[in-house]
């Protein structure tokens, strides 16, 4: 062996070094798998990117753990689905949103209604979102398309937060219900409406966060699963899962750093216009 290592150019002592090397990175690797597999068991839609910034492994490069990950099987599959949830009314407000420049938490909650296929029935889900911090701040679910689902929603939401400056929505019934805009606005808040998905992008991102990284692996077999699913997936969300876009921290951290944050040093998010063709969408989910 010693005539090979000095045919190649390289010292038995290299050879030992390196095969040393490797059995601790392997050791390593094996060590990240059980951290990873068990991260997926709380986020089991979570990507493989996402997955590096949240268990931040200092033995290995992003690059090349997102291809060791996906050479072992960690790669997620999404699947399409569609089902129109909204019935546009002629009563509605005006976007106000808009190209609108957002630093800080209260300023703009969007909300917007799914559904959850399940046993061959509907089932719906009502989310509110900060679109600053991204935190779901209030949600429910039913078996039904009726705006008392979105007043418990609402409820919820005001009940561990103050009142938004505005509070923006599609053009569905549900939100143009008395008893909802009525209680808005008493509260001082302003309304603001959606012509388009487009345009209430934030929570729309959010329905398609919690199906295809909780929902569609834990599946739920009936309503009340679905009901104990949601619930777990919002407080793996707000607590634990990390956003791009919030300096890769989960919602409820990045909501504690802005309040230790003063107002005029946070970033500034601009809300997407479509009517400004030049701008891309800044600051999704």
């Amino acid at each position: 062996m010693n005539r090979l290592y000095e045919s190649i150019g390289i010292s038995k002592q290299a050879v030992h070094q390196y095969h040393h090397r490797q059995l601790l990175f392997d050791n390593r690797i094996s060590q990240l798998l059980l951290e990873a597999e068990e991260l997926r068991q709380e986020h089991p839609g979570c990507g493989v990117e996402k997955m590096y910034y949240t268990l931040k492994p200092d033995f290995i490069g992003r690059d090349r753990f997102i291809d060791v990950m996906m050479q072992l099987g960690f790669r997620i599959k999404r699947k399409k689905n569609y089902k129109r949830t909204t019935i546009p009314t002629k009563e509605f407000y005006p976007n106000l949103i808009k190209g609108k420049k957002v630093n800080g938490p209260g300023q703009v909650w969007q909300s917007d209604i799914t559904y959850f296929p399940i046993g061959g029935k509907h089932y719906y889900g009502v989310f509110i979102i900060d679109v600053y911090t991204k935190e779901i701040v209030g949600y429910q679910v039913s078996d039904h398309m009726r705006a008392t689902a979105n007043m418990r929603a609402l409820n919820l939401a005001l009940k561990q937060h103050n009142p938004p400056e505005i509070h923006h929505s599609d053009r569905g019934s549900q939100y143009t219900y008395k008893g909802y805009t009525e209680h808005l606005e008493a509260l001082g808040c302003k309304l603001s409406m959606a012509l388009s998905a487009q345009d209430n992008a934030y929570a729309e991102r959010i329905h398609r966060t919690l199906k295809e990284e909780y929902l569609d692996h834990w599946k739920p077999e009936n309503f009340e699963q679905l009901k104990r699913c949601v619930v777990k997936a919002v407080k793996n969300y707000n607590l634990k899962r990390v956003h791009n876009h919030i300096n890769r921290t989960p919602p409820s951290l990045f909501k504690q750093q802005c309040q230790h944050t003063k107002k005029e040093e946070r970033e500034v998010i601009t809300i997407f216009n479509n009517e400004n063709l030049s701008q891309k969408p800044v600051n999704t989910i």
